[in-house]
């Protein structure tokens, strides 16, 4: 089941029982101070009975249903609009929207817009508009045990309506941008990590390879010895001396696959550092080969020593170079340049391409969890389509200490021009020097001769 999926059922039907338990006791806690402590008079039998509906609707779910259940959008979409309607007939039996109670139908709308999508919130907004309208014209008035009116200016009641009709459709679409928002970067962590376990399991698995291709190499190069010894001694029997050579042949078959298949491997286990630039080809070697040209300069900065740094070849960073890259490569018209330099301080990366850049509507916005997609022919940046995949290289980026800023280039954008020229996105990667840099190991030592 997909993340975006399981947001359909998260509420589970406890929560509301809960809930509505709560509103019980507040309602009859109210009815009891009203008519015990401050003398008003109520029609206590149609209250009693409202607030019944309440209870046995409860009582029902917690025998029909597991209270661990989740509720569907339409069963949370008709438990929130029955605990709207209760309220809604309650208030009419107790003064409308003179009771100050009546801000408590907001409850109801403001969990639909976090808990449902844009659709059932709004059927839920509007029926509470239009209950709260029936409640403030339809109502019985308060008075009290004397016969007395307790009545607030017309305008005042006025204002009340106004107030909450406003309240709904502000707290309403406030709760659930809101919600929306949370929902996304739910999801895009969600796919964050997955990216970041999946590149971490590769990079495990390459490292079993190369272990096992390093224990198979002796048993294959003596199935090989053997049976190319075979082979010059069956010369005279065409039969055999054929098996000979194709046992020799597959085992030198599977030397080279177990070779290719550990190189990887071998490269995680054993060199867990590399020169910067040759993780940055590493990241790009996917798409070197995809008909865009992909220039790497890597130079030292002001106070740079002159030789390249090595730096940690983090599964994430690779990754997320990658994702760069490959977003580079995806809307240049024909170059991406990936420039690196270093200071004294820092380890600055920038990829560049010679595109269209970002739109400058939503520049201030990139890295945000789908904010768009692409085009589709994928040539443009109409749509930008830097949504998730983005987001997972910007934090996977963050992780590892960088800091990023997002541009355009200075030069304008000239479709099929003569010579690239650097006017697409710029993505640009600082780190603290200390944050990639890998300590030296220097040499392992003087070689002393084998004596016997």
């Amino acid at each position: 089941m997909s993340a975006s999926l399981s947001h359909q059922e998260w509420v589970r039907l406890r929560t509301l029982i809960l809930l509505r338990w709560a509103a019980v006791v507040g309602q009859m806690a109210a009815l009891i101070a009203a008519y015990g402590y401050y003398d008003i008079a109520l029609n206590l039998p149609m209250c009693i009975g409202t607030i019944g509906f309440a209870v046995a609707a409860n009582i029902a779910a917690i025998y029909l249903y597991p209270e661990s259940r989740r509720l569907s959008q339409a069963e949370v979409t008709a438990t929130l609009l029955f605990d709207t309607a209760q309220l809604a007939l309650l208030l009419s039996l107790t003064g409308g929207l003179t009771n100050p109670f009546a801000l408590l139908i907001l409850v109801p709308v403001t969990i639909a817009a976090t808990a449902l999508n844009l659709r059932p919130t709004l059927l839920l907004g509007g029926a509470t508009i239009a209950m709260i309208t029936f409640v403030a014209v339809f109502n019985e008035p308060l008075r009290t045990q004397t016969g007395q009116n307790i009545d607030v200016p017309p305008m005042i009641e006025f204002g009340s309506w106004v107030a909450i009709v406003i309240g709904v459709i502000f707290l309403g679409a406030y709760a659930h941008r809101i919600a929306q928002e949370i929902h996304s970067m739910s999801d895009a962590l969600f796919a964050t990590q997955m990216a970041l376990s999946r590149e971490q399991k590769l990079t495990d698995l390459g490292g079993v390879v190369a272990a096992a291709a390093h224990e198979l190499g002796t048993p294959l190069a003596t199935i090989k010895l053997v049976s190319t010894e075979l082979a010059e001694e069956l010369i005279d029997d065409p039969e055999l001396h054929d098996d000979a050579v194709l046992i020799r042949e597959q085992a030198e078959r599977c030397r080279d696959i177990l070779r290719s298949m550990g190189r990887a491997g071998k490269d995680d286990v054993h060199l867990r550092t590399a020169p910067l630039l040759a993780v940055l080809r590493e990241a790009a070697e996917p798409h070197l080969d995809r008909g865009k040209m992909i220039y790497f300069d890597v130079l030292p900065g002001e106070g740079g020593t002159e030789r390249q740094p090595t730096i940690y070849r983090y599964p994430e960073l690779v990754h997320a170079l990658r994702n760069l890259i490959q977003n580079a490569v995806d809307f240049a018209q024909t170059t991406v340049w990936v420039d690196a330099e270093w200071t004294e301080r820092s380890i600055i990366v920038r990829v560049t391409d010679d595109g269209r850049g970002y739109s400058p509507s939503v520049i201030n916005r990139i890295g945000d969890p789908f904010i768009s997609t692409r085009s589709a022919e994928r040539k443009e940046y109409e749509g930008m389509g830097l949504g998730l995949g983005l987001f997972i290289a910007k934090t996977l980026l963050e992780r590892t200490g960088a800091k990023l800023r997002f541009a355009n280039g200075a030069e304008p954008y000239q479709k099929n021009a003569p010579v690239p020229r650097r006017s697409g996105a710029v993505v640009e990667l600082r780190w603290h020097i200390g944050r990639l840099i890998a300590p030296e190991t220097g040499p392992l030592g003087e070689n002393l001769p084998i004596t016997a």
